[in-house]
């Protein structure tokens, strides 16, 4: 009998004693309640005692958590709609705050967060334009968003860490549109492009025909005047050549009408024999009236 009550006080002392002791990770805080409501809070890590079967332990991640929300249409202050898609990382930095507003549900925290960042987009994206939504001020508009969404997210003991808009879009209306509108854009500045380069090349080619007729004229010109000096100078040196011996000259013209008139197969001359042509060949000094060719 005592043997059996022994072992029964020592289960008991086991069953109490693990019901009492509980371990906090480096990665969590706990909320130690009793009945539904928080006793304590438990930030560092360690072992820790509560009391048993009416304390319990509720364990909360310290860690940067993620919250992924789904894409929000929202209207800039130019009336662009558009399609954002964002993305936020948290920490919970006030354990006890956290489970009072959300019961320690991280599924409850992450709706809550994810109104608080649903509206501060939508009043952000509304006071700026499309363009600095799109390309000019993005870390600027988000820098905005996460100061907002902390300032509501201190009363569920949330910090807000980070926040990016990962995309923006348009609706799909409406990116068709500028597609389209892009496209005609484009085809016209195509155009534009197309008419300019047929302009230069045709003042091109027509600069360079003129540059051809130019040169051409001019060439035209210096052949002409060179031919006319060549033949000035061989004019004169002809008439030198007769005025120091007439008599040489005539004969030299002679031989050369003789090499020309009588080529090689090529030599068909109906003349008389005493024709004033063969003066030379008839006699070798030639009459002395002849008369040069």
């Amino acid at each position: 009998m005592l043997r059996s009550a022994f072992l029964i006080i020592l289960a008991a002392i086991v069953v109490v004693g693990g019901s009492s002791i509980f371990v906090v990770d480096q990665t969590e805080q706990a909320i130690v309640t009793q009945f539904g409501q928080p006793k304590r809070q438990i930030t560092t890590p360690g072992l820790n005692f509560k009391l048993p079967f009416v304390q319990q332990v509720i364990s909360l991640d310290r860690r940067v958590l993620d919250l992924e929300t789904p894409s929000v249409e929202a209207i800039t202050a130019d009336q662009k709609r558009l399609v954002v898609d964002t993305f936020a990382r948290y920490r919970i930095e006030n354990a006890l705050r956290y489970f009072q507003a959300t019961g320690g549900s991280t599924l409850r925290g992450n709706q809550q967060l994810g109104t608080f960042m649903d509206a501060a987009l939508r009043r952000v994206l509304g006071e700026s334009t499309f363009l600095l939504v799109v390309k000019d001020d993005r870390p600027g508009l988000t820098a905005k968003i996460r100061e907002q969404v902390n300032s509501e997210a201190a009363a569920l003991g949330v910090k807000i860490v980070d926040i990016r808009i990962r995309r923006v879009d348009l609706p799909e209306q409406n990116s068709q549109a500028v597609f389209r509108r892009m496209q005609t854009e484009r085809q016209r500045e195509a155009a534009e492009l197309r008419a300019q380069g047929t302009e230069i090349s045709d003042k091109i080619k027509a600069q360079a025909d003129r540059t051809v007729t130019v040169t051409r004229a001019e060439a035209d010109r210096f052949s002409r005047e060179t031919l006319g000096k060549g033949e000035a100078e061989r004019t004169k040196i002809l008439a030198d050549a007769y005025n120091r011996d007439g008599e040489f000259f005539a004969f030299y013209r002679s031989m050369q009408a003789y090499e020309q008139g009588l080529k090689s197969g090529d030599t068909r001359l109906v003349i008389t024999p005493d024709s004033d042509f063969f003066r030379y060949l008839n006699s070798p000094t030639g009459p002395k009236a002849a008369k040069p060719q």
